[in-house]
Parts: structure tokens; sequence; C-alpha cells
């Protein structure tokens, strides 16, 4: 961990609602003026859009009915890992993006002078920006641990954010997302979602034990079976468990005043109206960010 140059992963899986908790991170670093390095999980997969196709396709007919994007042999576990060492050591490290749609192709081929990244492919590597106060990943592998290839990379976060809804809300969200997004059937998101099961016990779960401050948001509507769910839950139909993994010096008084309608149900939770998330973010993050800058110029 390192004071001088932090690193903060935000880690969750896919449609958990990672993209909130970005938005609350670069409106705080935007009222602090905090530059912020971002590293996109996607880079970090290994294979391209078309390669993991080809390599799923491979597996299966291997009977290997499990590859993901969740597990190692789609992702470069190890270069997360070396990426954050070399931040927290240099202040500096490498990045790349994956080309998501054809409007980011023409963003990147603009940047990087080039012609042909087209959707699902990568862009080439280069150095982050100089003088970043700090490296911001969110993705999916903030906390990767892979036992097998020897990599751990959280001893070099410094601040570690979980966002997992409740299994059966995270379903729907994905569902519905991959319905209006890219035209999924929901019988394909289901062969999906058990096809990634066995990697998202393994790999993605256990990052939330180790988080600094998770956030779980939970419905209170009924959501029993996912996968006949007419609309996904709104915000103002659930409540987010907001849990501080060392709560001594956490000003709850504060938060609560801060934060209506919510309340404590442990000593080291809070929960709040699903309504006032993005609030609620900002209003935990801030002082953990001002404290992070503070400690950097000391």
């Amino acid at each position: 961990m390192s004071s001088k140059h932090p690193v903060i992963a935000v880690t969750g899986s896919s449609g958990a609602g990672t993209t909130t908790v970005k938005r609350a991170f670069e409106n705080i670093f935007r009222r602090e003026k905090i530059t912020a390095a971002v590293i996109e999980g996607d880079s970090l997969h290994s294979l391209d859009r078309m390669a993991f196709r080809a390599a799923a396709a491979e597996a299966a007919k291997a009977g290997n009915n499990t590859f993901s994007h969740f597990g190692p042999e789609a992702n470069y576990f190890d270069k997360i890992q070396d990426m954050f060492k070399a931040y927290g050591d240099t202040g500096t490290c490498k990045r790349r993006y994956f080309v998501h749609s054809e409007p980011v192709a023409v963003e990147h081929n603009k940047h990087f002078g080039l012609t042909d990244l087209t959707p699902g492919v990568f862009t080439p590597w280069e150095d982050i920006e100089a003088n970043s106060d700090l490296l911001f990943y969110e993705g999916l592998h903030g906390l990767a641990k892979d036992d097998a290839q020897g990599v751990d990379a959280r001893p070099y976060v410094d601040l570690a954010i979980g966002v997992v809804p409740v299994v059966n809300l995270e379903w729907i969200q994905k569902i519905h997302r991959d319905k209006a997004e890219r035209g999924y059937s929901a019988e394909a998101t289901v062969d999906t979602i058990m096809r990634r099961m066995p990697d998202y016990i393994k790999f993605i779960t256990p990052q939330f034990t180790h988080t600094d401050i998770n956030f779980q948001r939970i419905a209170t509507v009924d959501t029993s079976n996912p996968f006949i769910a007419r609309d996904i839950p709104t915000p103002d139909e659930s409540f987010v468990v907001v849990r501080f993994r060392e709560p001594r010096g956490v000003d709850f008084q504060y938060m609560l005043a801060m934060i209506p309608g919510s309340f404590m149900s442990r000593a080291n939770t809070m929960v709040v109206p699903g309504g006032k998330m993005s609030h609620a973010m900002e209003v935990i993050l801030a002082p953990v960010m001002h404290d992070m800058i503070e400690n950097k110029k000391k």
C-alpha cells in the first residue's frame, strides 16, 4: 500500500452497479480537484471479443462449460497486480482500453493515430498521464487473487470498494441490461449466468470479504424468481446496506444526519434508502478521499 501514490479499486460483478460508484468518485474528484488515472477493468481481459468466443467454443467442445470472463483463463490477474504495485511504487504504470462500441472506436483511433480499431478489440498499451494524484480502477477484479498463479492484488490496494446487489437482483439487472443493450434473449443470459457461476463463486464473491466499504442493494419487492421479472426494481423500491470493514473512526452520526432515512443495523453497518444511494456514496466517500489526499501531501 502507498500513501504517496494511492490505489483505489471499485469491484463488482457485471451489471452490479459499479458505474454508480464511479460517478460518485468523479463528482468528488471534480470538487476536490483530484487528478485520477482511470483503469477500466475490461482492459485487463486477456482475450478480445472474437478470441473469447472462439476459446469458449473450444472449451465447450472439450466438455468445459464453465469458461467465463470471471476466471483467470480470460484475464490478466498478474497484470492487475503488477499495475497496482508499479503505481504504488512509482506513481506511473501502463494501461490500455477495451473498445466497446463504434463511437468508442472512433475516439480511440483518433487518440492513438490509428484507423483499424473496431468494437471488440483492445487499444495499444500507453503510459498513464503524468502527475496523477491516484490510480482509480473500476471493474470485475479489483481484488484479484489466484493461488494457482501466485497472484494477489489485494496488498497493493489502498481503498477497496465493493458493489454487489443481492444475487437475484443482480440477475434481474443483467437480464434486462443484456436485452436492452445487446439484444440478448433471457434464455441466452441465463446460459451465461450458469456458465459463469463456478468462477463467480471462486473469484468474484471472495473479494467482498476484503473490501473496506461494501454497498449492497436489496430490493423491497418480490425478486424470488428473477427470470420472469418484468422490470428492474427501482431505487425507491430498495435499500442499500453499507458495511464498513473497520468502523473505528467513522463518523456515523454525521452520516446519519446527512442521509435522510438512514439507520444503523449493526455497529459497522448503515442502511440507506435506495433513492439516496448516489448521495450516500458521496457523503461516505468524500471524507475518506480528503484524508487520503492529506496523507499523500504529508
